[in-house]
């Protein structure tokens, strides 16, 4: 049985992850989040068009939407969380 070199002594080195690697690896662990975000910004951003061109039904139809998506984020997000806290056990 050959040996082979010894582990390296000291902490292990991490690189360090930037912004863009976190963002990705979020998402891939989680990707309902970033959903519910864009589905959150689309139906604000379509009642704010619809409140702008005076369309008062429309736009109080998109807001309660919005509180819908909105839920919808905090739920994945909430579940995200608990999957993660069970993994590492």
């Amino acid at each position: 049985m050959a040996a082979g070199p010894p582990p390296p002594l000291g902490p292990p080195a991490f690189s360090e992850e930037g912004f863009g690697d976190k963002f990705l690896r979020k998402t891939r662990e989680n990707p309902l989040v970033p959903l519910g975000c864009l589905c959150t910004v689309g139906v604000l951003t379509y009642g704010l068009i619809s409140f702008k061109k005076g369309n008062t039904r429309r736009s109080q139809l998109m807001m309660r939407a919005r509180i819908l998506a909105q839920g919808f984020t905090f739920a994945a997000l909430l579940g995200g969380m608990v999957v993660t806290a069970l993994k590492s056990r």
